[in-house]
Formats: structure tokens, C-alpha cells, sequence
């Protein structure tokens, strides 16, 4: 088994709000991986004196220590668990019912010998590459469907979207949360690979249409995480006029996840 995880900060000065682990048990037999994206907290604050890099390592830890130690309970299951976890560590200290209180996007791959079982919230990635070369893009794509309208300011995004009916979902304090995520299971004998990705990662194919999934993972499996990171900076950094960054920041937390059986 092939394993490699890269993750490196949009901006160096800043904290890094992703968050990835592999966990491969000691038994041998099976192994998962995680993936969380931090929502980027507004300037006028969240209502929480902990910061999205505390959530995310908390929430993230978590789900590292579960994916592995219940083998036997579903994604899903383990999300709300690791979310009333982490939303119980500052219950009585923040609030947690502001629409900006810490939150991310979550990705959970876990396989044995017989299954390949996957979780996919908000607008992180997961892509499976069959035995044949077919690659199949998990996605939770709410985000994605809604009108521009909709995200023309943060005020309107928190207030009628976020966390809402008819709009998109994060892991955040509400452990109910997770009954909305995209989830499943396959036959372990029909994937040959996975990759995780971060939005600030999935931009090669998503802003900068550099390639398709299919294209996206041949790259990262041939060169490595690193290198679809280093190609996504390159691309950011020549887009000077802004012409398909648009009003995105200039460089996004940017990680990948590869596992390859």
C-alpha cells in the first residue's frame, strides 16, 4: 500500500485550518483516512474564543481515533459523535449556535479487506479510481448548485444558506449534522486508489479547468501530492487580473490525501 499526504497554508504568516490523517490499525487489515477543511472565520468574529485550526484538530482528532477504534459503527454515525465530542470541549465557554461558530468540510474514507466505505460533506472531494482506470469524483455538490445570488455577501450566505434546508451543510456544533452527508460503500476489489482533496487542491480542476478528475488523479499519482499543490500555486500566482480566481482568495489551504492499494 502507497500512502502520501501533503498539506501546506494558503498563506505561510497563517495558520494552516486543514486538517488530514491516515490511520492504518495495527491488525493490518483495513486502514481510513480524514479530511477536514476549515471554513475561513468572517473579521467581525464567530462567537467562539477558540479558533478553526483548535475545531479542526479537535474534530479531526476525533475522527481519527474512531474511523480505526469502531470499525464496526457507520461514517455517519461516527460524525455526530466526533462532532457532539468536539462541540461538548466548548459548550459552556462559546457559543455555539452562532452560523459562524468553528466548522468544516469533512472527508472519511475507511477500507477492509471487503469494502471501501466513504463520507463526503461540503465542497472537499473524494475521487475513485477503479482497477480499470475509471475515476469516479464523490462529491457534495450544494454549494456548487446554488445561485450566485445566493453568496453575494456573508450576511445573506449565514442567514438564509449555510447549515440551512435548500442550501449546504458543515460539520459545526450540531451533530445531526451528519445524516446530510453524501455517503456509501464499495466492493474493495473495485477501487484501486483514492484521493482526498481540499478546495484549495481541487481548484487545478475546478477553477483553473487544467483537467478533469480522471487527469487530476494521474497526476497526483505519478508526481505526487506535492505536485498538484506546487502546479495550483503556480497557476494562482500567474492569474494576476484575477480572470478565474475571481473574487476567491489568491492562495486556499491546499491538501491531498492519497491511498493506493
Amino acid at each position: 500500500m502507497r500512502t502520501e499526504l501533503v498539506s501546506e497554508p494558503g498563506d505561510a504568516a497563517l495558520p494552516n485550518e486543514d486538517f488530514a490523517s491516515i490511520g492504518l490499525p495495527a491488525s493490518g487489515q483495513g486502514g481510513s483516512l480524514v479530511l477536514l477543511d476549515g471554513v475561513t472565520p468572517p473579521r467581525d468574529g464567530t462567537g467562539c474564543r477558540h479558533s478553526v485550526p483548535w475545531f479542526t484538530a479537535r474534530l479531526g482528532g476525533a475522527l481519527a481515533e474512531l474511523t480505526v477504534s469502531l470499525q464496526d459503527v457507520p461514517l455517519a454515525d461516527l460524525l455526530s459523535r466526533a462532532v457532539s465530542r468536539t462541540a461538548g470541549a466548548h459548550a459552556k465557554t462559546c457559543d455555539l449556535s452562532h452560523p459562524r461558530t468553528p466548522q468544516a468540510t469533512v472527508v472519511l474514507a475507511r477500507w477492509s479487506p471487503e469494502s471501501v466505505e466513504y463520507l463526503v460533506l461540503s465542497d472537499s472531494a473524494l475521487l475513485v479510481e477503479s482497477p480499470g482506470g475509471t475515476v469516479t469524483a464523490l462529491l457534495d455538490d450544494r454549494l456548487a448548485r446554488l445561485p450566485r445570488s445566493a453568496l453575494a455577501t456573508d450576511a445573506l450566505v449565514d442567514s438564509t444558506v449555510r447549515n440551512r434546508e435548500g442550501g449546504f451543510f458543515t460539520a459545526a456544533a450540531d451533530p445531526s449534522v451528519a445524516v446530510r452527508a453524501v455517503t456509501g460503500t464499495l466492493p474493495r476489489a473495485e477501487v484501486r486508489a483514492l484521493a482526498a482533496l481540499t478546495d484549495g487542491a481541487t481548484r487545478w480542476v475546478e477553477k483553473f479547468r487544467e483537467g478533469d478528475w480522471a487527469d487530476c488523479l494521474a497526476l497526483v499519482r505519478k508526481e505526487g501530492p506535492q505536485a498538484l499543490v506546487d502546479r495550483v500555486r503556480a497557476l494562482e500566482r500567474a492569474d494576476t487580473d484575477r480572470v478565474l480566481l475571481g473574487r476567491s482568495k489568491t492562495h486556499d489551504d491546499a491538501t491531498v490525501v492519497y491511498v493506493e492499494f
